[in-house]
């Protein structure tokens, strides 16, 4: 029996560094299951389209499909977007099942990515202490999500001893530069940022200036391909899989 394909759905950017940022994502996901059938989409921006890959895998045979929304947090794309995507194309394939996973979220694990990145971020400005730390994140209009972020904020900030704030590229405050601006006010000097988004992108872009111009003294890359993260778009393609067997 063929197992389900896999399709990484990705939300999309007119940046081609995000694309070619997910690509490489994906590889480190194939070269950890070779075996399987592992696809890339997107919802909107880049291409190929959800729609495409999907028309792809029915004419190679595929039955069955599990999506991993490559997403962090659980709002609009993730609540609306991801499932009338895929109840669009299920009633467009006739016999075709297709499971979305939980999103791949925040884990705890991603903080080692997160540092692995803002290492490499002071390295290159010289930076060998710090004072506070800013954790930025995309920001939604979905309080649940951003106060995800902030609990994973905490974290990170008791892992390193250090206080914390959580700030949003858009449309929940603070944005990344009142955060930095906030500890500066309280006389701390050696504020780094780090970038909890997936790929390089206009919010990324935007949250790491505005950090920057308000006196941070480092801004890290997002997470990007990291085999972390492609071991937990796997988990949660098992479970995909595990639910598309019939009871």
């Amino acid at each position: 029996m063929t197992a389900p394909a896999l399709v990484c759905l990705a939300h999309g950017s007119r940046d081609p560094r995000s694309a070619e940022t997910i690509a490489g994502l994906v590889a480190e996901v194939r070269a950890l299951r070779p075996d399987l059938r592992i696809e890339t989409a997107f919802l909107e921006l880049s291409k190929p389209s959800f729609g495409t890959v999907v028309s792809k895998l029915v004419r190679a045979g595929y039955e069955e499909i599990v999506v991993v929304p490559l997403l962090l947090t659980e709002a609009y794309h993730a609540k609306v977007d991801v499932p009338a995507a895929i109840a669009e194309q299920t009633a467009k394939h006739e016999g075709l099942r297709i499971r979305a996973s939980s999103i791949l979220g925040l884990e705890h694990a991603f903080l080692e990515v997160l540092d692995l990145r803002l290492r490499a971020a002071l390295k290159e400005a010289r930076v060998r202490e710090l004072d506070a730390l800013v954790l930025a994140a995309a920001g939604s209009s979905d309080p649940l999500a951003n106060r995800t972020v902030a609990r994973l904020a905490r974290v990170w900030g008791a892992h390193h001893h250090l206080p914390v704030k959580a700030a949003f590229a858009s449309t929940a405050p603070p944005a990344t530069g009142e955060a930095v601006r906030a500890f500066r006010a309280e006389g701390r000097r050696h504020i780094a940022v780090g970038s909890l988004f997936l790929a390089p992108g206009f919010l990324p872009d935007r949250a790491g200036e505005l950090a920057l111009e308000a006196g941070a003294v480092a801004v890290s890359a997002p997470l990007g391909a990291h085999q972390e993260l492609a071991r937990v778009i796997l988990a949660r393609y098992a479970v995909g899989a595990v639910e598309l067997v019939p009871v």
